[in-house]
Formats: C-alpha cells, sequence, structure tokens
C-alpha cells in the first residue's frame, strides 16, 4: 500500500524574533506603530529565539534516527529559515537534511494594516477597524493583505504536495501562527467557530509543537490525527524560556 498522508508530521512555529520584541515594546509604550528595521520577510531571530531553536533540535536529537524528521519544509521568512538551520545544527534531523522553502507558508499578509499595533488599526486606519469587526478576523483581507481564508486556500494546495511528495514520511514544517491554526482548520475540517476558539485560548508559543500521526485505518487513505498541540515540552527540559508573543505586524484579536 502506498501511503498518501506522512507517517508523522510536526508543525512548529519559529523562535522568537526581533519583531516580536519591537512588538512587545510598542504596546507597552502605547504606540501606534512598530519600528520597523526589516521587511517582514527579512526579520530575524533574537537572541531567544536562536536558542529556542536550538533547544527544540537538542530535544529532537535525542529521537532514534527512525524517528526523527526526514524532510524540512520551511516558509521562506527568516525567522522561519533560521529556526529550521538551528534545529538542524542542534541535531533535530540529519545534518545533511535540506531544507525545503515553500512560500505557500508564508506569513500571513497585513497590507496597508502592516506595521500597526492594535490601537494604531483604530487611530489610522478606522475603517478598516469597523470592517473586521462586521466580518471577523477569519473573513476580513484588509488591502493587499490576506484573509485566514486566504492563507487556507494557499495551505490546501501545500498538503496537497505534501502528499503526492511525502506519503509515509516524517515531515516537519516551520512557519508562522497563523499558518499553524489554519493547518489545524484544515487536516481536521473544523469549522470558523472552532478554529477562531482555539486561537482565543492563547497564542501559539515560539518553538511549540503540533504534531499529527497517521492513522492508516480512518479512511480509505488513512487520516492524520491530532497527538498534541502547542507544547513546549522541548523548551521547558532545555530551560529555555517560552514566549507567545504575535509577530511584529498587526494581529489584534476579536
Amino acid at each position: 500500500m502506498t501511503l498518501r498522508w506522512p507517517s508523522t508530521l510536526w508543525i512548529v512555529r519559529h523562535g522568537q524574533s526581533a519583531g516580536n520584541v519591537a512588538r512587545d515594546l510598542a504596546h507597552a509604550e502605547g504606540l501606534a506603530s512598530i519600528t520597523l528595521t526589516h521587511r517582514d520577510v527579512d526579520v530575524p531571530l533574537s537572541d531567544l529565539g536562536r536558542e529556542q531553536a536550538t533547544a527544540l533540535g537538542n530535544w529532537f536529537a535525542a529521537f532514534h534516527p527512525s524517528d526523527m524528521p526526514d524532510v524540512l519544509l520551511s516558509s521562506p521568512y527568516i525567522r522561519a529559515v533560521e529556526t529550521a538551520e538551528l534545529f538542524r545544527a542542534a541535531g533535530g534531523c540529519n545534518r545533511d537534511e535540506p531544507i525545503c522553502i515553500d512560500e505557500r507558508l508564508r506569513e500571513k499578509e497585513f497590507g496597508i494594516l502592516d506595521g500597526l499595533t492594535t490601537a494604531g488599526v483604530g487611530q489610522l486606519q478606522p475603517e478598516q477597524a469597523a470592517f473586521r469587526q462586521l466580518l471577523g478576523k477569519f473573513y476580513h483581507r484588509p488591502p493587499g493583505g490576506e484573509s485566514w481564508i486566504d492563507v487556507i486556500f494557499r495551505l490546501r494546495a501545500l498538503m496537497d504536495t505534501v502528499s503526492l511528495h511525502h506519503g509515509g514520511r516524517r515531515v516537519l514544517i516551520v512557519a508562522h501562527q497563523v499558518v499553524v491554526l489554519c493547518l489545524r482548520y484544515v487536516l481536521e475540517n473544523l469549522s470558523e467557530a472552532q478554529v477562531l476558539a482555539i486561537d482565543k485560548e492563547g497564542d501559539v508559543a515560539n518553538c511549540a509543537i503540533t504534531e499529527y500521526r497517521l492513522d492508516p485505518e480512518q479512511g480509505r487513505d488513512g487520516k492524520l490525527v491530532l497527538v498534541r498541540y502547542n507544547v513546549t515540552a522541548p523548551l521547558t527540559e532545555q530551560a529555555t524560556p517560552i514566549t507567545s508573543a504575535r509577530d511584529q505586524m498587526v494581529a489584534a484579536r476579536g
């Protein structure tokens, strides 16, 4: 039997980024916008983020080689690629394993709201704040940006590629908070209300693990079943501080 789905799928949010730190500072000071020194795609990991990515790799390094990831997929954003590189360097997988960049794993694009804090959206883009309140975060698409639905469209295509090329393999994805949540929506056939309820429970922690295992007995092609979500055990075991701030671009709750 040819397996359609990976035997194991891990989805990991990148380590803490310099943008996370800048966002926290902007909110603490009540600013309307975040001080940006890079394009969002170029925002690097913070020193703590590098430590988190290494801790994650160290945790996986204790696995038997037959249980380690043998496919690494990453968002093209620097903070995700750096996380994957540090994970690999720490022995989380074979050090010769290539990192496959897939643009469909990129961060949700915020368009005209880039760089604004939650307060800043209300002050500088009141019409968009009102639209978002009316439509909800799942369907609201800011000019030049994406809705959660747009992210889901590209992730459905991504999973088609994963099923085509990586059936039966152990796949680790490094991406972003909204990507983690939207992949849960796709893989578990969730409703809008269900995925937003998960989001409302709390942010996805940096370098936290969401894991699926293939149950070949469910359906014709088997089914990926959630084993754990937003688990920070690798950081705890390595005595590494846990962070869960949203990325530097605006990501207001609602």
